[in-house]
């Protein structure tokens, strides 16, 4: 039976890190090791576990998402990747589940995301006690009730939580390396392997926590790093990713993004763009499509003002 190699990206939130590494120690298959690529200056204090922990360095100030998952990858000795995201916490199942459906389909398969309010994996928590608390994303679609379901758009590859075989990862490529900072390098490599005819799929199980953190949707404090990747997929593909957050940025007055020409940076994101996205206390993760309906309906209330 292959043994299964965890792999994740680390920059700060130690805790979140911390927790991670408890969720892998209470498996009810253990994984072989456990990889972190390390995207800063100085390694991890991590809590000791029954299984190898390796931190690799990938160093670049420009956040290398593309080439850490790759370096991880490359230094793991299993047989099954388990990429993890090093926000989530692992339900106690997800190596099992992952190693399971692996055997039954040599694919990219997703596994399920939950996400966690503020204060629910404090010092203590209890995978059992996630359960009542956790939400799934509203953009994003749920599990099949049961086993593997194919999925036919590539577009819908997350790399927040996923597996492949080590063998497969590898021979189709890994990550396009030129991705750098946030966005685009999972729809690339999702495109990639889709034209390589390599199957995609959700499964019901490998199930990841997500612990709560601030953030922005859309990435407005990712502006640079989007248009960049934007441009970067358009000019190997034929046609821009990221559709929702460039349209999001346009309403905003952040960019021009006419097709044919280059994508334009109007102006910088203010304290107001971000107070737009930036995600409250209450919620448990930030919400595109809600900015973007607000955004909407602002710009058609300014439209018929001026007519």
């Amino acid at each position: 039976m292959d043994s299964v190699s965890v792999v994740t990206l680390a920059k700060g939130r130690p805790e979140h890190l911390h927790n991670l590494v408890l969720g892998l120690g209470r498996q009810t298959r253990p994984p072989a090791e456990l990889i972190v690529a390390v995207m800063q200056p100085e390694p991890y204090a991590l809590p000791a576990a029954g299984f190898p922990i390796r931190q690799i360095a990938v160093a670049d100030a420009r956040l290398p998402l593309a080439a850490a998952r790759n370096a991880a990858a490359r230094a793991a000795g299993g047989g099954l990747l388990a990429f993890l995201d090093m926000d989530c916490i692992p339900a106690p199942t997800l190596v099992a589940d992952y190693a399971r459906r692996l055997v039954e389909l040599d694919g990219l398969l997703m596994g399920e995301v939950l996400y966690l309010p503020a204060g629910a994996a404090g010092p203590g928590w209890r995978c059992e006690a996630f359960a009542p608390v956790a939400v799934r994303h509203s953009d994003r679609r749920g599990p099949p009730p049961d086993g593997i379901e194919r999925c036919n758009d590539y577009r819908c590859f997350w790399s927040l939580n996923f597996a492949m075989r080590r063998a497969r990862f590898l021979e189709a490529g890994g990550f396009d390396e030129r991705y750098l900072g946030y966005g685009g390098e999972d729809t690339d490599f999702g495109k990639a392997l889709d034209l390589r005819g390599v199957p995609i799929a959700w499964i019901k199980g490998g199930l990841a926590y997500h612990q709560y953190h601030r953030h922005h949707m859309p990435p407005v404090h990712h502006l640079d790093s989007v248009v960049r990747n934007a441009q970067l997929f358009e000019a190997k593909w034929g046609y821009r990713t990221m559709g929702h957050w460039l349209h999001a940025f346009r309403l905003m007055g952040l960019i021009d993004d006419a097709p044919g020409a280059p994508i334009r940076i109007l102006r910088r994101p203010d304290a107001d763009d971000l107070a737009l996205t930036g995600q409250q206390d209450h919620q448990p993760y930030s919400n595109t499509t809600s900015v973007i309906r607000l955004l909407e309906a602002r710009a058609a209330r300014d439209a018929h003002a001026a007519a």
